[in-house]
């Protein structure tokens, strides 16, 4: 039997709030209604999943599985919805994502030349979500970091950057022209929830706080709870008083590329892969070493 999104999104807001009369009140509805779609999706699916007894409601095994599986279905089905309504319109619309610190700009107005009845919509990602905006639809194509799991997609490197040291203004290599990796030795270490902005975790034993997004590691290393590195371009364009950027000079580079869905062939997506191509320089050079130099960041 197919899966029902309404009842679906009936199911997320019960699972979310745990409590059957305030997910009514959030979804405009009768709470037996409610409760009849919930024993519905759950005939349907040959699962209990939801506990109710007189402690509350919890979620069983097969109600965390379904939860977690809840938003990519509903976030593609809202992207098909959204596609839809503006091809009845006559319109064309591409989402690219973006990942911090990289530069979209040319690539979209060397795409607009060639295509500027396509309105073309940025939207930024996080490491651990980059493949699934691809997959669910959510974003057409994406600028990612890797690693990301190639599975289901096509990925296409399109320039390097250097990475840097993300220090506290009074640690003690803070100022310095350029650090080792070896001269953090030791170093409590912010890992972010996306490892390809991070060496190898064997050469840092004293990982630290799970961190996600460039602005919660700037106020977690500012914090004094450990350092971080970043790539280069998101260091022009993410500041912070009481932060020092120190290039590193034998950190693997950090490669940018281009993915899209493996099983999605349009013109329009080939185009945007070659006008991003084609400015890859452009693109590159917001993160170079001159212009991280110019902005004085420390």
């Amino acid at each position: 039997m197919d899966l029902d999104l309404r009842k679906l999104r009936y199911f997320v807001a019960v699972a979310d709030r745990l409590h059957f009369g305030r997910a009514a009140d959030d979804l405009h509805i009768a709470q037996p209604v409610l409760s009849r779609q919930i024993r519905a999706l759950e005939h349907d699916l040959g699962a209990a999943l939801l506990t109710r007894d007189s402690h509350g409601v919890t979620l069983t095994d097969a109600g965390e599985q379904l939860l977690a599986d809840a938003g990519p279905l509903l976030a593609s089905a809202d992207a098909a919805r959204r596609r839809v309504t503006l091809a009845a319109r006559g319109g064309r619309r591409l989402m690219v994502g973006f990942r911090a610190g990289i530069a979209v700009a040319p690539a979209i107005q060397q795409f607009a030349d060639q295509h500027p009845d396509v309105v073309v919509d940025v939207q930024r990602i996080e490491g651990d979500d980059q493949a699934t905006r691809l997959l669910d639809g959510r974003i057409d194509i994406g600028y990612v970091r890797l690693p990301i799991d190639e599975t289901g997609l096509r990925v296409i490197p399109v320039y390097t950057e250097p990475r840097v040291a993300v220090l506290p203004t009074g640690h003690r290599l803070a100022g310095k022209q350029q650090i080792t990796e070896a001269d953090l030795a030791g170093e409590p270490l912010l890992w972010d929830s996306d490892s390809s902005t991070q060496p190898t975790r064997r050469t840092h034993p004293n990982a630290g706080y799970l961190v996600r997004g460039v602005d919660e590691t700037l106020e977690h290393v500012a914090a004094g709870r450990g350092i971080s590195f970043l790539a280069r371009s998101a260091t022009v364009f993410y500041s912070h008083p009481n932060i020092s950027y120190v290039p590193v000079s034998d950190v693997a580079p950090d490669q940018v590329c281009l993915a899209v869905v493996a099983s999605r062939t349009s013109p329009v997506l080939d185009d945007f892969v070659a006008a991003a191509q084609a400015t890859a320089a452009i693109t590159a050079e917001c993160g170079n070493y001159e212009m991280w130099q110019r902005q004085g960041m420390r």
